[in-house]
Order: structure tokens, then sequence, then C-alpha cells
């Protein structure tokens, strides 16, 4: 059904493999800072009038790649789709964050929760398998999905929060109401991600944007404890190709071990971690397990001119450090030999008051530099 695909770098580095340069893309690549975004968001109306409608995804989708040689694509969709198919109601005001009309606050809504029928969700997938025909071998897709406890915070807080008060009070008072919601989240997100796969993602991304707010402790039993079940129900092969797995967790540095130990491929890090020391944690070695690191440029370095931003995407080169090199093929598994990798990205989503120009430098940059550090 798909075109062979012509550059696979970013699918190497996920998979700790040696490849010719650092794999760049965005975190919401697709968006805002855009001006062909903005306009074709007026022509369909709203944020969901575009998300719900496979043209308009996959034009906003294909955008940042017909400016910039990314070596990735994201599905332009949203995180919190898989609560809005459970019935709660999700709107997007212009200039405003997401709100949903019926947030869970109480027995009764935490008890009508249940894992949504995925034909509500059939404008997702039904974008997925139009981008990646559009696509046409060029990158690879990544699909994405908010993780169970990201998913829990604003299903609860009904929007966006600054302390988090109605969720914390939930997780502390009522933690048995706070587990289901958290389970049946996990076993949505797994369905939704193995349908994405199914229609076309290359690689999937779990975005625990609130992870950070948690105390250590209930980090564990409420964020990655659930991210886990997700992991551990989702596809690894698809079409016999390996689907790698990506967790970014929003200040989760603190529990980068713990993090560590969880079945997926890659570890994604803001820009608060140090690559460093991540690398020499989770990384591993040439020929033994480890993760690929994925990061962790400060979004706001690209309000800065050519030669600082240049500057600032080498010292994140440099603090990962060369990725391994070695194109050998164990003769025990008939694999490339895997080691340390890195994915560049920013630590967290690009900012809509961003220079397009920026991109471009930032970009050129990471492949400039990536293979000056190769040779």
């Amino acid at each position: 059904m798909f075109a062979p695909l012509q550059n696979d770098t970013f699918l190497r580095a996920c998979l700790r493999q040696a490849t010719d340069h650092t794999p760049v893309w965005l975190m919401r690549q697709a968006g805002r800072y855009l001006p062909e975004y903005r306009a074709t968001r007026a022509l369909a109306g709203s944020f969901m009038g575009m998300a719900t409608n496979v043209d308009y995804a996959t034009e906003a989708t294909l955008q940042p790649l017909t400016r910039y040689p990314l070596d990735a694509a994201i599905l332009f969709s949203d995180i919190l789709t898989v609560p809005d198919a459970m019935g709660l109601g999700l709107s997007f005001a212009l200039g405003e964050g997401p709100k949903f009309a019926h947030p869970v606050r109480d027995e009764a809504a935490v008890a009508a929760l249940q894992v949504p029928d995925l034909d509500k969700l059939r404008y997702v997938f039904d974008a997925m398998t139009s981008v990646r025909k559009a696509l046409d071998g060029r990158v690879p897709l990544i699909g994405f999905s908010g993780s169970p406890w990201t998913l829990a915070c604003y299903m609860v807080e009904g929007a966006g929060s600054s302390d988090y008060r109605l969720i914390k009070t939930m997780l502390y008072a009522r933690p048995d109401l706070m587990h289901r919601i958290l389970a049946v989240n996990a076993d949505a997100v797994a369905a939704y991600l193995n349908a994405q796969i199914e229609a076309g993602a290359q690689a999937v991304m779990i975005f625990d944007s609130w992870g950070g707010v948690l105390a250590d402790g209930a980090f564990q039993q409420f964020s990655l404890d659930y991210t886990a079940r997700v992991l551990a129900q989702l596809k690894r092969e698809h079409d016999g190709q390996r689907i790698p797995r990506i967790v970014f967790t929003k200040g989760g540095a603190p529990w980068l071990d713990e993090m560590g130990g969880l079945d997926c491929e890659v570890l994604g890090l803001d820009w608060t971690a140090s690559l460093a020391h991540a690398r020499a944690v989770v990384g591993g070695t040439v020929g033994g397990p480890g993760k690929a690191l994925q990061g962790n440029l400060d979004p706001s370095v690209l309000f800065a001119q050519p030669a600082q931003i240049r500057a600032e995407a080498a010292k994140v080169l440099e603090s990962f450090g060369t990725p391994h090199t070695e194109r050998r093929i164990d003769p025990a598994t008939g694999l490339p030999v895997t080691g340390p990798s890195h994915i560049f990205n920013l630590g967290h989503g690009i900012s809509q008051h961003t220079p397009p120009e920026s991109v471009a430098v930032l970009v050129d940059a990471v492949h400039a530099c990536s293979r000056q550090m190769r040779r």
C-alpha cells in the first residue's frame, strides 16, 4: 500500500543503529508558527475542524516537510482525541488551550468511563493513511497520544492548570478513583496507538507532558506504571517492520534511571536534562542494551540570532557526544550492531511565536554539525 522508505535515518536512530547524521524533527512542527498553517486553520474554521478533516490534517502534517529537510513527519492531531472520544466534549478557542465540556470529577463520572469505540477516532486513522501515502516514502511518519496521566490531568481539571489542584486532590483523597481513570486511559491509549500503527504509523510516541508535576513516589505509581501498561500492549512490529516506541516525560529527569526500565526504544528529554548524563545512565554501549535518546534544545533558543542557534545546536550534539558508527552485522542476530544513538529535537513543543527562518537554520545546523562529528 505504501511506497518504500527513502530516508530511514530517524528509524535507524530509534533502533540504536548507526546513521550518517543525527536525525531531527520537532515537537509541534506542524503548528501556529507557520503562516501556511494559520491559513489552513482559517479555512477549516477551528483547530478541531482541521484535525477531523483528512485533507486539512494531511496538508498541515506535510507543511513543515515542504519547508525543511526534516527526518520525520508527525501526524497533525492532538493528544486529547481519546478523552474526546469518551464523550467529554473537547474544544479549542482561538488563542486558548483545550477545554472539556464534561470534566471527570466525581464517582459517577469515573464509573462511566470506558475505552471508546475506535470508530469515533476514524478521522485520525484515515488521516494517518492519507499522510503516509502523500509522503510517498520521503520520511517516516510518527503517531502519538497523551500518556494516561497527562490525559487524566485534562479530564479532571477540564483544561490546562497552573497548580493541578483538582487532580492532585483526587489522587490523594480518592486514589481508587484515580487508578480507575488511569487504567481505562492506559487501555484506550494502547488500542488507539495500535490502530494508528495499522493505519500507517512507523513509530509511536507517548507524551507524558505533565508527569513532572508529580511528587517522587506518586510519579512511579500514577504515571510511570500506567505508561508501562500502555507499552506492554503495543505492537512491536507491523508488516515485517519494527515499530519504535518513544516516551517523553516533561520534567522526568529525576526518574531517568527508572524510565530506563520501560519497554520502549527511545526516551525523550526536556531541556533541563543532561544528554551526557542520560547517555551514561541509559544510553548503553555498543553491542549492549540501552535506550536511544531524543532531545533536548530549549525552544527559546529559536528566538536568537542564527549564529547563536547554530552554537546552541552544537552544544546539544556535543553533550550527547558522537553516536556509535559501527555498521557491521551482528552474527548472532543478523541485524546491525546497536549502540548509543541520538535524535535531535526540542525539549518541548515549538513556540507559536518562533520565526520560521530560525527552524531552517536549526535543521541545517544539526545536519551539518552531526555529519562533521562522525568524520
